[in-house]
């Protein structure tokens, strides 16, 4: 997916710290005094003094966690000495988190804790560019009508005409006992996948279409949306507004998806198989969190490494599976593994990817240019003294792992309390 986090890539999970889930917000339980038991009273009456049970309680912990609030204040102003001194600023928010149980970034915190979010992200290839993010400061809107015209403006400016451009668009955060509203598609930009009888042209697995949009298209149907069954139908964005409401659904306008057809520069009949991809890569279900404050709605892009689409999207055997019809059309031996007609075919896959995004003016990367990037952030960062996280198994490319500079050496650990970050939320 984007460089910013490919959430399609079925690699292994990063470590959960222990206790479960380090995204779950739960209040604590409520915790009952024990029974004060009175000894009788031998003689003239005792007078005791009367202690309300209720004093014996803990306090509630405020929905904002002050020490998140407090760390990240003071990393912004360490790391933007124009900021002044931290300790008023330290002071105001804890007051508010005191008052009001949360608090409200100042513009320039969000800005610069969205762009924390992405240095932080420890599978991502991509961060040499974190600065250059787009924020969209958009807190002050929570319908749902509002928010899907915003997600088609953010579509419009991230894809630029080709040039695209890393955004985040950040929406109303939740507050106490006010849950903000959901975006439940897992991308803003992703195709459907509807079950096929047998022998139905262009299927995988049963499916019409891309295998890991069949639920979210079988919930749209359910609400309502009419859809063609296509095998490359752009699924419409849900928007959850309300906790325990049955989401709202949006037909995305043409001029926000951006499409690259597939071909190839030596195979005429590449063409032929009718594949095409999406060009902005705009993941939507994760929650920014930022000093304590969870923005739920907060769709985010960067633009695609060609591995992303040629490796896993169209390659993956759960997914559009074209490693077999590449190779019957290139007429390889497919009889034995050891023929390597797969990894022969993956390769020709992945030039249709670079040549046909190049072609059409969109913005796409290759493995082996981002590797080097990706190290030369990794130095940059020292310099500054800052660790990289990184997990090794999302890092090192699909293809041709080896043959990249990030494969041979180790980095710093992944931490999974890292914040600000861009963390899984429960489905929508």
């Amino acid at each position: 997916m984007s460089l910013i986090f490919n959430r399609l890539r079925t690699r292994r999970p990063a470590a959960t710290p222990a206790g479960g889930c380090p995204y779950a917000h739960t209040h604590a339980p409520a915790v009952h005094a024990p029974a004060v038991h009175t000894p009788p009273v031998l003689g003239p009456v005792a007078f005791r003094p009367v202690v309300p049970t209720d004093s014996l309680l803990p306090a509630a912990p405020p929905f904002t966690d002050p020490d998140q609030a407090t760390e990240f204040v003071r990393q912004f102003h360490r790391e933007q000495p124009a900021a002044g001194d931290p300790d008023a600023r330290v002071r105001a928010v804890l007051d508010e988190i005191d008052r009001t149980g949360t608090y409200e970034h100042t513009p320039a915190e969000l800005a610069y804790g969205a762009k924390l979010a992405w240095r932080n992200a420890a599978r991502c290839i991509g961060r040499l560019y974190w600065r250059s993010l787009v924020v969209r400061d958009l807190r002050h809107l929570s319908a749902a009508d509002d928010i899907a015209a915003e997600c088609f403006e953010h579509l419009r400016l991230a894809g630029n005409g080709g040039r695209i451009r890393p955004v985040v668009s950040v929406f109303a955060p939740d507050r106490p006992g006010r849950p903000a509203a959901r975006i439940v598609n897992q991308q803003l930009v992703r195709y459907a996948g509807h079950p096929a009888p047998d022998g139905t042209d262009g299927i995988t697995n049963g499916i019409t279409g891309d295998p890991a949009g069949v639920q979210l298209a079988a919930r749209a149907r359910d609400l309502g949306w009419k859809c063609a069954e296509e095998r490359f139908e752009v699924l419409p964005l849900l928007i959850r507004e309300r906790a325990g409401e049955r989401p709202q659904w949006y037909e995305l306008p043409d001029d926000t998806t951006l499409e690259v057809p597939l071909c190839h520069p030596e195979f005429d009949w590449f063409a032929e198989l009718g594949l095409r991809w999406y060009a902005v890569p705009a993941i939507s279900d994760m929650t920014l969190e930022i000093g304590g404050v969870r923005y739920p709605a907060a769709p985010f892009n960067g633009w695609y490494m060609g591995t992303e689409i040629g490796a896993r999207n169209l390659a993956d055997a759960d997914r559009y599976d074209m490693l077999g019809t590449v190779a019957e059309r290139l007429g390889l031996d497919t009889s034995s593994d050891r023929t390597l007609w797969r990894d022969r075919a993956l390769i020709e896959l992945n030039v249709a990817v670079l040549h046909s995004f190049q072609e059409a003016g969109v913005t796409i990367a290759d493995h082996h240019t981002e590797s080097e990037r990706f190290l030369r952030h990794v130095a940059q960062e020292k310099r500054l003294g800052r660790p990289t996280p990184a997990d090794w198994s999302w890092i090192v490319p699909p293809v041709s792992g080896g043959l990249t500079p990030v494969y041979h050496r180790y980095y710093d650990p992944v931490d999974p309390s890292l914040r600000p970050a861009f963390v899984a939320r429960e489905p929508g």
